[in-house]
């Protein structure tokens, strides 16, 4: 009898561990899992790198494509200055992004990605079409090469390349371990391209104003060190097609350019989240 007792308080013993370590362990995987109804906002900066573009340039009097265009970004130096003082946001090319999870893993996110262009003086490239602007018909011929001058073509978005879009993001936790969690992120968005484009086409006078142009698809895949469920570090890849049929280039509401460009834009930030 006092054998069958132990053996039965050792049983009663080993189904309360298994119970408590197996609720331990539900209890962190909710944890873990838990982010439905949790905001972030998040800042940072990027570097982009362009592929070759075709540019399209009417007016009164011109009508003509450059063709194999190479656009670069353009950065600045690190400075405290331009990258923290809020009255120079725009100077370096930034990031900004808030979003919501809607379920654990899922989360939708509204932001804009300052990215800058400006199109590399001192390059040959393929034109075809006309100019008809007094002492600039022979700047390009039909179906050949040209070199790009800047008192012929100034062209740059670079207040910037403005992508203002809508993501939906996916969410995958590899590691959780105390105050710290790791996670990978896969997601696509879409949106609009308000660039302020510096264009000075055969000396006219540039339009220098916001304008919506086009619009814009992304992919990207990420990572994300999350402290304490509050701060994290965030970095991403993203790739994407900018569509611009309607670029402003000067004062003159009939002279217009349309590009489409294919990009690769790396992203560094860091920010908060939180439950409401």
């Amino acid at each position: 009898m006092q054998l069958f007792n132990k053996s039965n308080l050792l049983f009663l013993l080993a189904i309360f561990t298994i119970g408590a370590v197996d609720a331990q362990e539900q209890e962190k995987n909710k944890r873990k899992a838990h982010r439905k109804g949790e905001v972030y906002a998040y800042w940072g900066w990027n570097r982009a790198y362009y592929g070759r573009s075709s540019v399209h340039f009417t007016g009164n009097d011109y009508n003509f494509t450059l063709h194999g265009v190479k656009g670069d970004d353009k950065p600045i130096g690190w400075n405290f200055h331009d990258f923290l003082d809020p009255t120079r946001v725009t100077i370096p090319q930034v990031n900004y992004r808030i979003g919501y999870f809607f379920k654990d893993n899922w989360a939708v996110s509204l932001g804009m990605d300052h990215m800058k262009y400006v199109v590399r003086p001192g390059q040959w490239v393929k034109s075809t079409g006309t100019i008809n602007t007094p002492g600039y018909e022979d700047a390009i011929v039909d179906g050949e090469y040209i070199y790009l001058t800047d008192d012929f073509l100034h062209l740059e978005h670079t207040d910037g390349l403005n992508y203002l879009n809508a993501e939906i993001e996916y969410y995958h936790n590899f590691i959780s371990s105390g105050f710290f969690k790791f996670n990978s992120i896969a997601g696509g968005g879409l949106g609009l391209l308000i660039p302020k484009t510096n264009a000075t086409i055969m000396n006219n006078e540039r339009h220098d104003k916001f304008h919506l142009a086009g619009w814009g698809l992304d992919a990207k895949v990420g990572a994300e060190l999350l402290f304490w469920d509050l701060f994290f570090l965030r970095t991403e890849l993203k790739e994407g097609v900018i569509s611009m049929p309607d670029i402003r280039t000067t004062s003159s509401s009939s002279d217009k350019a349309s590009q489409n460009i294919l990009y690769l834009q790396w992203n560094y930030t860091f920010g908060f989240s939180w439950h409401f």
